[in-house]
């Protein structure tokens, strides 16, 4: 199983991942250390812990709210009736496109969880 030396928050940490997503895998967790340098740069130093936890949260509701509005769609689709199955095959390749960033997030929180620093 390949592995990924990555940095967050000024630490390394070294990540298995699936055949071919090492690429993804990285810019994820550049993704994730950026949103770590942007509640830096808001709140200050406040201790790594507490930085990637709010970080981890933010990210977190951005899916959440990403998801809500692909459910208004969704339903906005079954009252818009059959003229807009084009739309609805679209908005379906975006909700599955958007599941498995979310598995592969909780994949990656996971990893973070048991991984230990350095």
């Amino acid at each position: 199983m390949p592995q990924v030396t990555v940095n967050i928050a000024d630490r390394t940490y070294r990540i298995a991942c699936g055949e071919g997503e090492e690429q993804h895998l990285e810019r994820l967790a550049a993704f994730y250390d950026a949103k770590i340098g942007e509640m830096r740069q808001a709140f200050g130093e406040i201790g790594d812990m507490r930085l990637m936890v709010m970080a981890a949260i933010a990210i977190a509701d951005e899916l959440g709210e990403a998801k809500r509005r692909i459910e208004a769609l969704e339903g906005e689709q079954k009252q818009a009736g059959p003229e807009k199955d084009q739309n609805g095959a679209v908005e379906a390749r975006v909700a599955e496109s958007i599941n498995r960033v979310a598995e592969r997030l909780e994949r990656l929180a996971r990893a973070f969880g048991t991984s230990g620093g350095g």
